[in-house]
Parts: C-alpha cells; structure tokens; sequence
C-alpha cells in the first residue's frame, strides 16, 4: 500500500519530483513503460495524488523534455562560436546516452518549456554572434541538431558497448563473411573494426568537425 505523501523518511510530492520520477521510469523502461499508474508506483503514491501535479501524459512529456534540456549545457555567445558548439554538441550527446528515449521527443513537443526556450535561444544566438546570417543560422541549427540526434539514436540502436563489444560483435559477423560475397565489410571490419583502439564514438568528433568546417566556409570573410 502506498505511504502517505507526508511520510517522515521521503520529500512531500512536487511537480518537480513526480516528473523527475517520470525520468527515472523513461530512462528504466522507456516512454512505452511510462503511465499514470507505473509513475505512482515509482512515488509510491496512489495513482490520483500524481494529477494533482500533472493533468495527464501530454504534460508530463512536455515536462520531461524541459528537464532534458536542462541537463544540456548552453553555449555562450561571448565565446569562441566554434568551442561553444561543440561543448554543446559534446554535452546533447552525453545527456541523450542517458535518456536514449528523449531523442524522438526533443522537437515534438509544442508546449516548450522555459529550459527547452534557453537552449535553443542559446545556440541561435551563438550561431548569430559569430556573424551567420539568419537564414544561414537556420541552415546550421537544423544541420548540426540532425546530426547529433541521429548520431545518438544510431548509438543507441549499437548492439554493443564500448571497444570490446564492437569487437565481439564483428568477429560475430565475420563469420557470416566467409563466402567472399561480402569484401568490402570484410575490409572495413578487418583494416578498421578490429583495429586496437579503434571506438565507434571517434566518429562523432570526426563528423561534426566535418560540419563546423563547412559552416565556417559560409560566414563572411571580415
């Protein structure tokens, strides 16, 4: 039986713990595990104290996005534009790894919250600050934000974690390479995969420096 919201040995509910609570359920089991009545059991509360706080799942997605953002850290647009966007790129990922589920969410919502309204007003002034033009800006924002998403999403669709486990998984492969149909995943595996050190996160710095070089070719010459 769920204990009263005043217990001695647990904070009073807030909005701010019941979507909390609504993390900790997404990141356990994802946004299909994520109800009413699983959130109550995570507060070990009664299912109706949660709508005192939030009227039904809609809020609570628009909520847990806020909080996502809010993890992410904002780029200055007194700095280097170039440092800036990659710190933030660096930290989307990294937040995103550990709310793998959040990914399809981070532009869906159309109630955004204060956190979600800094963070993009953060990267579109740092984006005007280093003098793109505000079509250009656009271009950039939507590039760079395709770019580390889809990365993120393809990590965590990764049957593996980390050097060993890609090793693992293309030894695993290479055992379906053996007609000599396949030679060109035989090479990548074999030149590149199972080389030491080699790590599929590498690619992320690869790809984005790829992205800001090509955006720094646009700004205006001064």
């Amino acid at each position: 039986m769920p204990r009263s919201e005043g217990s001695p040995d647990r904070p009073p509910l807030s909005r701010e713990r019941v979507l909390r609570a609504a993390i900790a359920v997404a990141d356990g089991g994802g946004l299909a595990g994520l109800t009413i009545r699983s959130l109550a059991i995570q507060l070990d509360v009664k299912p109706m104290s949660v709508y005192h706080y939030v009227a039904n799942k809609n809020e609570i997605l628009d909520g847990i996005v806020d909080l996502v953002f809010a993890e992410i850290d904002l780029p200055s647009p007194d700095g280097d534009w170039r440092a800036e966007i990659t710190k933030r790129a660096h930290s989307a990922r990294a937040v995103l790894r550990q709310h793998p589920w959040a990914i399809a969410l981070m532009d869906s919502r159309t109630s955004s919250g204060p956190a979600t309204l800094r963070h993009h007003d953060a990267n579109l002034g740092t984006l005007r600050g280093a003098g793109f033009s505000v079509p250009m800006t656009a271009h950039a924002y939507a590039l760079l934000d395709a770019y580390i998403y889809g990365f993120a999403l393809q990590e965590a669709a990764l049957p593996f974690e980390g050097t060993d486990g890609a090793a693992e998984v293309a030894v695993t492969m290479m055992d379906q390479f053996s007609s000599g149909q396949y030679p060109h995943l035989t090479e990548l595996v074999t030149d590149h995969v199972l080389q030491p050190g080699y790590s599929f996160g590498d690619e992320f710095d690869f790809g984005l420096d790829l992205i800001l070089d090509g955006l720094a070719r646009s700004l205006p010459v001064s």
